[in-house]
């Protein structure tokens, strides 16, 4: 479990680097212990948005990265009948118009919950995302931009497919029961109904 959790971490700081690479930068005056000179920096602050809990895992390293983003949170569980995703919390910043927004996951297996975090983003004015995983399913990538065309996908790697309960194959297995050791992402007041 800590050697997973660690392992993602890192993996997130690489994935940052690639998410942002074609983020406009402006100029701005620093000053050296020799002189001053002009660098560049993100133009627009990013918004960063885990989706609860696996995308947690994902955000210590993009942070490292850009250190000043604003980091919105989403919550999904996937519904183990529907396989569809069930919004349960989220927290993001009004000011969504003219910021690059990311979007966090390790899996993009089927898509849906990838879905309805863009969709929930967009109807909160979000237009510039990318959508940042560890593994996807090719299945995941074609409902994504079926859904949101526009959206960039950032991958590590994408695997063979989803098998019949919608796992990514080969995959990982669940990347936040793996984080923190948890035997399910179900919130306990939904398994109590069920």
């Amino acid at each position: 479990m800590p050697v997973f959790r660690k392992l993602i971490e890192e993996i997130g700081a690489f994935l940052a680097y690639e998410a942002t690479r074609s983020l406009p930068l402006r100029a701005e005056r620093v000053e050296t212990p020799l002189t001053d000179t002009e660098v560049r920096r993100i133009a627009t602050r990013p918004v960063v948005a885990p989706i609860l809990r696996a995308g947690l895992g994902l955000l210590p390293g993009f942070l490292q990265v850009v250190d000043d983003a604003v980091v919105a949170h989403l919550g999904f569980y996937r519904d183990p009948q529907s396989l569809r995703p069930v919004p349960y919390y989220a927290n993001v910043p009004p000011d969504l118009e003219d910021r690059h927004v990311f979007l966090l996951d390790p899996m993009l297996a089927t898509g849906n919950s990838g879905v309805a975090a863009l969709d929930a983003l967009v109807e909160r004015g979000a237009r510039q995302l990318t959508f940042v995983c560890v593994i996807a399913a090719p299945e995941g990538i074609l409902n994504i931009h079926a859904a949101h065309p526009n959206a960039g996908i950032i991958a590590c790697a994408v695997d063979a497919g989803l098998n019949d309960h919608a796992y990514i194959v080969p995959g990982l297995g669940d990347a936040g029961d793996r984080m923190f050791g948890s035997l399910t992402s179900v919130p306990a007041a939904v398994r109590a109904k069920v």
